[in-house]
């Protein structure tokens, strides 16, 4: 039987969430629900759902599970409601950008008994499940360094900054998830550095656009993250994981992967524009890990503890930034 969804918030990831619920074919989108009716319209229409409140969502019989895609600070709220209605809750990261309020919130999950799945959605990108594929299968050995490049192609406006909880808890925490997830050990050490070389707004606005990050592990294993809130040449998203027997790499990807060889050169198309278009499949592949978490009766991965620690990562690494020191994490 199909799993039947409620989606929460119809902005730019909610459109995302719901075409990737929508092309699963254990799932249907019953109902939408958002502030701005005529989003809410756009996403029910397109798919055959209803629009209804977040209060009707709450309360439906015929709702199996949401998807929370609303604002940051609504998340945890969201989502102690929903699991005393006895919902599966898959959430945007972050659940929160105070770590005593996520440890609250995961507590009154653990107590109400449900089901809570973090959204960090590169875990599933095609590529990167094939590098920990080729980690886990031993081809390079034991892990000892991983390299993590992401790059957006421009900053966002200044009241997206002001709201997001800043680069290292809006954007790095993607990468914090994926060294923890290529690295297979806790880092227990974060040393960061940040400067604003994009926007001069960005910093009258307390935040950092350019910023780089040493992750280092108990057993001394490393992950080197560099950010940019621009890229000129596109969405940059590469990884490399070396080990003591090699190394294995994913590359950027485009919409069309061809090479055109002529009197001016080489040349290649250029890369996917946002995160909108490169993780199509992945947000696909991480509602489907969601349904079939669902329907064994699994606990789903990324779990709201891994979000937790995404953020301790990310409170860590501003630290260090304004102290100038190395933060020790405590694991």
């Amino acid at each position: 039987m199909a799993v039947r969804f409620g989606l929460l918030g119809a902005g730019r990831i909610g459109k995302v969430h719901a075409r990737a619920v929508a092309s699963n074919p254990q799932a249907t989108l019953v109902a939408v629900a958002d502030a701005f009716y005529e989003a809410a319209t756009r996403i029910s229409t397109a798919y055959g759902a209803e629009v209804r409140s977040i209060e009707a969502i709450e309360a439906a019989k015929d709702i199996d599970a949401v998807v929370i895609c609303t604002p940051t600070d609504t998340h945890a709220d969201l989502i102690e409601r929903f699991a005393a209605a006895g919902k599966a809750i898959f959430c945007e990261k972050p659940i929160d950008l105070d770590i005593g309020r996520v440890s609250e919130c995961l507590a009154a999950v653990d107590e109400a008994g449900a089901t809570l799945m973090v959204g960090f959605n590169r875990r599933f990108d095609p590529h990167f499940i094939a590098v920990k594929k080729a980690i886990l299968d031993g081809d390079i050995g034991k892990v000892e360094m991983a390299t993590i490049t992401s790059r957006d192609p421009g900053a966002p406006p200044v009241d997206y900054i002001n709201r997001s909880g800043g680069i290292f808890r809006d954007m790095t925490i993607h990468d914090f998830d994926m060294a923890r997830f290529l690295l297979g050990e806790e880092p227990v050490s974060v040393s960061a550095h940040a400067s604003v070389l994009v926007d001069e707004k960005i910093g009258e606005a307390g935040d950092y656009d350019s910023v780089s990050v040493i992750l280092e592990t108990g057993s001394g294993r490393q992950a080197l993250i560099s950010n940019s809130r621009r890229a000129t040449y596109g969405y940059d998203q590469r990884i490399e994981v070396h080990g003591s027997k090699g190394m294995v790499s994913a590359e950027n990807q485009r919409p069309v992967s061809i090479e055109l060889a002529n009197d001016k050169g080489y040349t290649r198309p250029p890369l996917h524009d946002f995160f909108m278009t490169r993780y199509i499949d992945a947000y696909a592949n991480e509602i489907s890990a969601f349904i079939e978490a669902l329907a064994k009766g699994q606990k789903p991965s990324p779990s709201g503890a891994d979000g937790l620690a995404a953020l301790k990562l990310a409170d860590a690494a501003l630290e260090s930034v304004k102290t100038g020191r190395t933060v020790r994490i405590e694991v």
